[in-house]
């Protein structure tokens, strides 16, 4: 990766204002290159407490391009870190065992915490899943909801491993319930609730998201004609203060399709309809695709439709670790006020 040599001391010495700051508010997970904006694509190069974290998308970093950037990042940051390199440019294939220098030692892959906003979160270099178990680049939307939840019911939909819902609790959030279909998700939203034992306990709900919030928001559940819907749990009809909607990009079951790109209406009226009268909606949409522009008006006509129009409402951009050289990060976060 030819680039590398000079794209990732430019973004180092980038942050060089910015992590003093996420260290003293509490923060030791974060990225420290974001190369489809600073000059590898496909590379990235994240923190996630006394781990870091290399990922490859496209093309399989060299034994000598991995040794100097883990030297470089070290020599920042002042520590060694236990190092993880997960290489997906190979069918997901993550483990490269050619040479022992892509293996990662036992101390990195064991559980580790690393920290956000002051709070604790489980750090697993490799697990069944593909993905992290903290997204970096929501961390500022998390501490939104951490400064807001005071006194407020809080619905967490789509809640992956519950970091919203731990700021929420943190916050001072009167309840804090996490929607996931995934258990493995939850289990480990459970152990960041475990890791922070000051905190209030949460409510956690393994659900596919269609029925749970069509039943919260008091719409019917339809079955598609000639099948049988498959179980799910009872919830009764009720309103959030806060609601927190962050879905993936795609995803199909028996009770529905997510798809950012061509139906996000069908996630985001039920959602409106779970919130209170005068309480808040934060929406995420992750694709790159999609206009900021395009994107809010979207949702502000929804809403509008549905006869909740938005008294205001606020963009929330992700942190400086997260560059943008268009202005139009893949992460837009609207919160909608009504």
């Amino acid at each position: 990766m030819p680039s590398l040599d000079q794209a990732l001391p430019a973004a180092l010495a980038a942050r060089e204002n910015l992590l003093p700051d996420l260290h003293t508010q509490g923060t030791d997970c974060y990225r420290l290159f974001h190369g489809s904006q600073e000059g590898a694509g496909g590379l990235t190069i994240d923190r996630y407490g006394p781990q870091l974290m290399v990922q490859s998308f496209h093309q399989t970093l060299s034994r000598d391009e991995l040794l100097a950037l883990h030297e470089q990042v070290n020599e920042t940051l002042g520590f060694a870190t236990l190092l993880v390199y997960n290489d997906r440019s190979k069918g997901n294939s993550r483990v490269d065992r050619s040479d022992a220098v892509y293996s990662a030692n036992d101390n990195a892959l064991v559980d580790l915490v690393g920290r956000e906003w002051g709070l604790n979160y489980r750090v697993r270099g490799r697990h069944a899943g593909q993905d992290p178990l903290l997204f970096l680049d929501l961390r500022n939307a998390r501490g939104w909801v951490q400064r807001h939840a005071a006194g407020k019911s809080v619905l967490n939909l789509f809640a992956y491993t519950c970091g919203v819902g731990l700021n929420a609790a943190a916050g001072g959030a009167s309840e804090v319930v996490n929607l996931d279909f995934a258990e493995g998700n939850l289990a480990v939203g459970r152990e960041n609730g475990a890791l922070n034992p000051d905190l209030p306990a949460m409510q956690f709900v393994q659900s596919d998201y269609f029925p749970a919030i069509r039943q919260w928001a008091g719409l019917p559940i339809a079955a598609r004609r000639g099948q049988k819907l498959p179980s799910y749990p009872r919830l009764d009809q009720r309103q959030f203060d806060l609601v927190f909607l962050d879905p993936p990009a795609w995803a199909k079951s028996a009770f529905g399709t997510v798809d950012l790109l061509r139906d996000y209406q069908s996630l985001l009226k039920p959602a409106i309809l779970a919130t209170a009268e005068d309480g808040t909606l934060v929406c995420c949409n992750n694709l790159a695709k999609i206009a900021m522009d395009e994107w809010r008006e979207q949702v502000l006509r929804c809403a509008a439709k549905l006869g909740r129009p938005v008294r205001e409402y606020e963009q929330l951009q992700p942190a400086q670790d997260f560059p943008s050289q268009d202005g139009n990060p893949p992460l837009k976060t609207l919160v909608l006020h009504f």
